[in-house]
């Protein structure tokens, strides 16, 4: 009885003896712990990372963008030169065209004065008639036919030297004697219908030396000096892309907002909308 009383009383005392043991959770250790609480800033920089290394993907691919987009711009504009100067070579063929056929009229014109002349000349009615009367009417129906022909070879030089300048530009790529042709042109023919696209041609080349006052200057008297050329949207165009390189991005938007909204089917309109998110 006693042995049994003594048996409950030593289970009873380890019972409270493990009770009130202290318990340890490995998960919970101070090494465990330091752990676990640097695994979500350990988690957290790698997304960090991989973030910095997204921007800096799409800022790589941006930039590619956008070298593509001047490239293309760059060819552009050398196409429509292009176009221009084949332009320009059709009307002069069409122009030389019209002066054959009115130099064609004129002598078959004269010939008939001719014919008339030697028939008048064969009746004796017309025996006292003066000789030199058919002759003398030749002379004055000639004297419009060479000042057209003056006027041709005026129309033709002009046009020549515009070629010319825009050919060093184009074919050769000399853009230094590029300057100086066009400005000579500028000089020579104040008149000339090509005077606002030689401008635009100056300011391209000044454009591409980064000379952004000088080009400025000649984009600027297209668009105000000009207002029918065909030029005039690229050269607002062109004043704004000057204006972002400058740093002045209110400027900048302000003229691709003007080419959008006054040429709104333009190819420079396309240009301005894919710049506009940039500045």
């Amino acid at each position: 009885m006693i042995q049994g009383v003594t048996l409950c009383a030593a289970l009873c005392i380890s019972a409270v003896a493990q009770a009130q043991a202290p318990v340890y959770d490995l998960g919970n250790s101070p090494q465990a712990s330091s752990a676990s609480s640097g695994a979500p800033s350990s988690t957290l920089e790698q997304r960090i990372t991989v973030l910095e290394r997204m921007v800096d993907s799409r800022t790589q691919m941006q930039h590619r963008l956008q070298q593509q987009i001047d490239t293309m711009q760059g060819e552009i504009d050398e196409l429509r030169g292009t176009v221009e100067v084949h332009t320009n070579q059709l009307e002069k063929v069409l122009e030389r065209q019209r002066e054959l056929y009115l130099e064609i009229d004129k002598r078959v014109e004269a010939l008939k004065q001719a014919g008339i002349g030697a028939a008048s000349s064969a009746d004796p009615q017309a025996a006292y008639t003066p000789p030199a009367t058919p002759a003398a009417s030749r002379p004055t129906q000639s004297q419009p036919a060479a000042s057209t022909s003056s006027a041709a070879r005026n129309d033709q030089s002009d046009s020549d030297a515009y070629e010319a300048a825009v050919n060093l530009i184009l074919k050769s790529g000399e853009y230094d004697r590029a300057i100086a042709s066009l400005q000579s042109f500028l000089s020579d023919y104040p008149d000339s219908s090509y005077v606002p696209n030689a401008h635009y041609w100056l300011g391209q080349i000044l454009f591409r030396e980064q000379q952004w006052d000088a080009a400025y200057e000649q984009f600027d008297t297209v668009v105000n000096q000009y207002s029918d050329s065909a030029k005039r949207p690229d050269a607002i165009f062109k004043l704004g892309m000057i204006a972002e390189r400058q740093g002045n991005a209110n400027k900048a938007r302000s003229l691709f907002e003007q080419v959008i909204k006054e040429y709104p089917d333009s190819a420079a309109t396309k240009l301005a909308q894919s710049r506009m998110s940039g500045v």
